[in-house]
């Protein structure tokens, strides 16, 4: 009976039988794969997120905390040091800045218990808000020890106050302030830890973590209020009446695992099935969890069975044409299509009828479709041509004035590529170094830098290579003559149109005649005060002298005959000896180097003796006997640079020892200036009259100032300079002249 079956049906019944069977075991197979791995998936991602939340609920929370005890740490210390200050100015006795101090102390409370106490460095107690525990010695707790050591920083402990029955957890932060030799400790319990987290500290982090369309994470705190929820936060979710809360109430009993549960949002219309993985933080009594809908989970299943259900319709839908052998309604209307193809070459107006709404059609709907795509694109095409020249002739017109500027620069300008060798520079540096364009173009210019100057150039080369731009740097070049100039060199590093780092613009300031007339501005008025001062101390420091010694004479005379004006006479005298005393310092303070008997030396023990006089600091000088400086501008350059730390320890270190310190060493002769005060802040390095002063005085003769901050505190300014003929010393005498350069 099959076998009279004609050859279409046959066809029909087989490969119909054949395709649905292979196709509903491969879809079957296939859903229930994707399903499974979809499910793990999401059921995996859920863990990991909420793993995610709580540790990082639980390290922010930390962090905050920590943060908050140290701010208010660091806020009364800068109170405290107010009322030392007082103190220090003799407006309040020891005794009663510290007693202000105590009550402003006291007076805060942290969260809604903890508060502010002090210890000495004995761990006794010397300020705290229970009276029975002023002055108690609590030394031998493990925590007191431990901040005694440390000085600063966080702790945890167990505490318990006299009014309480047992220890409750506690944290710290604690401060030294070493002038009264107080511990301040900002404490609070760790049960009132959430009422000092600043949420807003992770609250987007947590609300970025999203799952599919509308899955989300969630904190809230064992009373059912969320505390960072994209609807609901600040709201208790256990008092909405329209949101089913069985899914909440196990969350809330049974602190950490997953559940399946119906949610309906406020604004939806019904509810849907929810998944949902949490954790709970023990610390804050918080819950964290990360939930999704299962309809969201399923939905790139569903899409898979749709496109499942239209793929087996299509291919049942061949097996029946291929079946019935419509050979002839296939091949016509290919041959149609064929024939457009050849017409619209380059033709991509022409469109193909749709006579029917088989394959055929459908192909002739691709066709136009495509007929219409390629229209398009070669409309975009050319306008993308046309804005593409335009932007080339723009770029060419922009390169010409920017060529123009660069050579009408008065600064010479050096363009790079990243290998250092030379691509263009202006007629600037022609002028100013002598070469050649044509003689450089494609290669380095090691031969422009002096060897003692590749340091800084070093680094300079280091920063381009990083995409840096260079600031201001003083540095030598040598020009085609084989002088030296001195330039200030700035820059930066550009790319390409890949975005690449394609080369460097540097320019290249002559300061060689500006600071030579800077040093020679500086040398004049040097001369200037010394001439007043030698003045001052030849003509009229003799001058009071004779003057004092004929008011002596005077005062004799009217004692020996008994006239009266023998007291006027006397205070005439003291006035005279004042005047010549402030005389003497004046010349002294013009030319101190010059006037002083044994040199700069001499004048440098001096400072230290008069600091330890008049402040009250120790200043200690510890000098080279063999170094003597014959160059006298030099040596009062290093003068006043010592004047100038030394009276800038005494003003700003708050320290209580500055030592002074000269000697040589690998062929430098150094200069220290250290104290044991609270250090120098790194935002005004640069930036005090006093500093400048210092460094440019520095730069006048050739020598290197650096100034730091050591990791034990303090400040250390360190200037030295290499051995020149402007200094006597008893082992070397090369008389070379004195340079910048780094210390060996």
């Amino acid at each position: 009976m099959f076998s009279k079956t004609r050859i279409r049906n046959k066809l029909l019944i087989s490969y119909s039988l054949l395709y649905a069977l292979s196709l509903l075991i491969g879809f079957a197979t296939f859903y229930f794969i994707i399903r499974n791995t979809i499910k793990a998936n999401i059921e995996s991602e859920l863990n990991n997120t909420t793993t995610t939340i709580y540790n990082m609920v639980k390290t922010s929370a930390a962090v905050s905390i920590k943060n908050y005890l140290r701010s208010a740490a660091e806020k009364n210390v800068e109170i405290i040091n107010g009322f030392y200050r007082e103190h220090r100015r003799g407006i309040l006795t020891e005794q009663e800045a510290k007693q202000q101090a105590a009550h402003v102390l006291l007076s805060q409370t942290i969260g809604e218990s903890g508060y502010i106490y002090c210890l000495n460095g004995n761990g006794i107690v010397v300020v705290h808000p229970s009276k029975e525990l002023l002055q108690a010695d609590v030394s031998e707790y493990s925590f007191v020890k431990d901040l005694i050591v440390r000085k600063k920083g966080y702790l945890e402990y167990d505490w318990k106050n006299p009014d309480e029955q047992s220890p409750r957890p506690k944290a710290l932060y604690t401060i030294y302030f070493e002038p009264w030799d107080w511990f301040v400790c900002v404490s609070s319990y760790r049960e009132e830890f959430n009422g000092l987290v600043n949420i807003d500290d992770f609250r987007q982090s947590v609300l970025d973590l999203k799952f599919g369309k509308s899955g989300y994470s969630f904190v809230m705190d064992a009373s059912g209020t969320a505390i960072i929820h994209p609807e609901l936060e600040g709201i208790n979710i256990l008092t909405i009446e329209e949101i089913p809360n069985e899914g909440l109430e196990y969350i809330l009993k049974n602190r950490k695992g997953r559940i399946e549960y119906p949610w309906k949002n406020p604004g939806e219309q019904q509810s849907r099935r929810k998944f949902c993985i949490f954790n709970h933080i023990e610390e804050y009594d918080w819950f964290v969890g990360a939930a999704s809908y299962y309809d969201e989970f399923y939905g790139p299943l569903k899409t898979v069975t749709i496109l499942g259900s239209i793929t087996f319709g299509v291919t049942m839908l061949l097996v029946l044409l291929l079946t019935f052998g419509i050979s002839e309604s296939i091949s016509a209307p290919l041959r149609r299509l064929m024939g457009h193809l050849s017409i619209s070459m380059g033709d991509f107006s022409q469109r193909m009828p749709v006579a029917s709404k088989d394959e055929i059609g459908e192909l002739a709907k691709y066709y136009n479709n495509f007929m219409q795509q390629l229209e398009e694109y070669s409309s975009n095409l050319q306008n993308q041509i046309r804005s593409r020249r335009e932007t080339e002739k723009n770029l060419r017109i922009s390169e010409a004035r920017y060529r123009l500027v660069m050579e009408a620069a008065a600064d010479p300008i050096v363009i790079y590529d990243m290998e250092g060798k030379v691509t263009y520079f202006n007629p600037a540096f022609h002028k100013v170094f002598g070469w050649s364009l044509g003689e450089c173009m494609g290669k380095k210019l090691d031969h422009f830098v002096p060897e003692e100057n590749w340091p800084e150039t070093q680094l300079m080369i280091e920063a381009i290579k990083a995409g840096k731009s260079l600031e201001a740097t003083e540095t030598k070049r040598y020009t085609s003559r084989g002088d030296i100039r001195t330039v200030s060199i700035s820059g930066a590093a550009f790319r390409g149109h890949d975005q690449q780092l394609a080369g460097s613009v540097v320019i290249l300031r002559d300061i060689t005649e500006t600071k030579r007339l800077t040093k020679r501005l500086m040398d004049i008025g040097d001369n200037v005060r010394q001439a007043i001062g030698q003045d001052l101390h030849d003509d009229l420091c003799p001058h009071l002298i004779g003057t004092g010694g004929l008011a002596s004479a005077l005062k004799k005379t009217i004692e020996d005959n008994h006239i009266e004006g023998a007291q006027l006479a006397s205070h005439i005298i003291g006035l005279i000896h004042e005047a010549t005393e402030k005389a003497r310092n004046l010349a002294r303070g013009l030319c101190p180097v010059h006037l002083v008997s044994f040199g700069l030396q001499s004048a440098l023990k001096e400072i230290a003796e008069k600091t330890t006089a008049s402040s009250g600091i120790t200043c200690s000088f510890d000098g080279d006997t063999s170094i003597v400086f014959s160059d006298n501008t030099l040596a009062t350059h290093l003068y006043y640079i010592v004047q100038e730390a030394v009276n800038n320890a005494v003003k700003h270190s708050c320290g209580s020892r500055i030592d002074i310190s000269l000697y040589r060493k690998g062929g430098y002769t150094h200069l220290k200036i250290t104290d044991n005060g609270t250090g120098i802040d790194i935002g005004r390095k640069n930036g005090g009259i006093g500093l400048r002063i210092m460094q440019h005085r520095a730069l006048v003769i050739g020598a290197f100032l650096e100034i730091t901050t050591p990791e034990g505190g303090g400040t250390v300014i360190h200037l030295f300079m290499k051995n020149s003929g402007h200094q006597d010393t008893t082992n070397t005498g090369d008389g070379t002249a004195g340079h910048f350069a780094i210390e060996p």
